[in-house]
């Protein structure tokens, strides 16, 4: 008989609305690696959670269908349009 490979599930990147239903967010982890791509610095998820935030920079990198769009182009100054 031939081994087993033991399979763990990869964490979780699911997280619970108060209603109950589930809804996609960037895990932890990803969080932690992602940078400015302009000036390579520290970015943070925005209170909406719908774009990542450069104080730096002053750029907000908006969050399209749970991916992160990490392009300068694309990046919107904050408080701007």
């Amino acid at each position: 008989m031939r081994g087993r490979i033991k399979r763990t599930k990869p964490s979780s990147v699911f997280s619970k609305t108060q209603k109950g239903d589930t809804q996609m967010a960037l895990s932890k982890e990803l969080l932690d690696i992602l940078a400015c791509p302009k000036c390579k610095g520290d970015i943070y998820l925005n209170e909406s959670k719908d774009g990542l935030i450069c104080d730096h920079c002053k750029l907000v990198y908006e969050i399209r269908d749970d991916i992160p769009i990490m392009l300068i182009d694309e990046a919107k100054p904050i408080g701007g349009s």
